[in-house]
């Protein structure tokens, strides 16, 4: 059979992205259905999450995920090529954050940010090279004390960028201080680079805050319907804002009778930027 569908390089978030550990109803055929999806061979799948590889693997195997071909971890800070099961950190992204990020960067924000009343240092497991973590108590003025480390790391010369999400099921505040060229956007935007794709053959896949990185650019990008009133409205106005409202596609079930939530918002959103794949779809569910 000729081959009709394009190259697809599919980027999605796990934790109530494609994972259904939220409070939404999962639709019972959706993630069979994005299984086979990312078998197609025009298809390269990616990982994008704050998991770390540990973490990731825990969840492949507990929710019956298919294999990336490659997975961006740790919130941006590190890529690993997925090859016959072995993972590989991409040298060259290495590479690319050790320019912002000299010996002796972790341990230096690490005696900085200690003198900051909240963040309290996350566990050694947790760090990594090119990654500082911390909680947050829940509630705090997140901006305040974002600002407050903003304005330190930059009197110090530190090139860092500092990211701020929340984990719901432990009801915890987390900040991420990665090197400024790392985050799950410039991430996505490296990986497409090494690996030759256009920008009409990219697609995220979201639900949260920390994915607002992708989803407030220029990438194609898709909020599945579970994800947070206040999320939807924060990247249905950026896209204005920005005059990329072409780039944004929000899930609201249909698809094939399918709920919109988790998977099924991200096979939504896949057939509206890329129509070939919607008849494919059709193909595996008669």
């Amino acid at each position: 059979m000729e081959q009709t569908e394009p190259r697809l390089l599919l980027c999605t978030d796990l934790d109530r992205t494609l994972i259904p550990n939220g409070t939404a109803p999962e639709d019972p055929w959706a993630r069979k259905m994005f299984s086979r999806l990312s078998c197609h061979p025009q298809v390269t799948l990616v990982y994008v999450t704050g998991r770390d590889r540990h973490l990731v693997l825990d969840a492949i195997a507990h929710y019956d995920l298919p294999q990336p071909g490659y997975a961006v971890t740790d919130v941006g800070s590190t890529i690993y090529q997925i090859t016959n099961g072995d993972w590989s950190r991409l040298e060259a992204w290495n590479l690319h954050l050790q320019k912002d990020w000299p010996n002796g960067a972790s341990e230096r924000i690490r005696v900085l940010v200690s003198g900051i009343s909240g963040p309290t240092l996350q566990e050694e497991g947790k760090q990594n090279t090119f990654k500082v973590s911390y909680y947050l108590p829940l509630p705090l003025n997140a901006n305040e004390i974002m600002d407050r480390v903003g304005q330190m790391l930059q009197r110090e010369g530190i090139a860092a960028n500092p990211i701020w999400s929340i984990d719901e099921i432990e009801g915890v505040g987390l900040l991420d201080i990665l090197p400024a060229r790392a985050d799950k956007r410039q991430a996505v935007r490296f990986l497409q680079q090494q690996l030759g794709y256009g920008d009409e053959e990219i697609v995220f896949a979201g639900d949260s805050g920390n994915d607002l990185q992708v989803i407030n650019s220029d990438i194609s990008s898709i909020l599945v319907a579970n994800a947070a009133a206040e999320i939807k409205q924060a990247a249905l106005e950026w896209a204005q804002q920005n005059h990329q409202t072409q780039a944004l596609y929000i899930a609201r079930g249909g698809l094939l009778a399918m709920n919109g939530n988790y998977s099924a918002g991200i096979l939504e959103g896949i057939c509206h930027f890329q129509p070939a794949y919607k008849s494919y779809l059709m193909r595996g569910a008669a």
